[in-house]
């Protein structure tokens, strides 16, 4: 994929989200809360891995 294909993925990307934010606030807002759970979720996962590998 060339540098001009990758920028309008973007904008198309980017037109999108703001599509969804103006025209659905609330639903915009719970996907963002459900990304931001499940990167927490799976940095605490990691962090519990290695925890335990240190610690035998």
């Amino acid at each position: 994929m060339g540098p001009k294909a990758k920028k309008i993925v973007l904008i198309v990307v980017l037109a999108f989200f703001v599509y969804a934010v103006f025209t659905s606030p609330d639903k915009a807002a719970d996907i963002v809360n459900n990304i931001w759970g499940l990167l927490v979720d799976g940095f605490n996962a990691i962090l519990t891995f290695f925890n335990s590998l240190l610690n035998r």
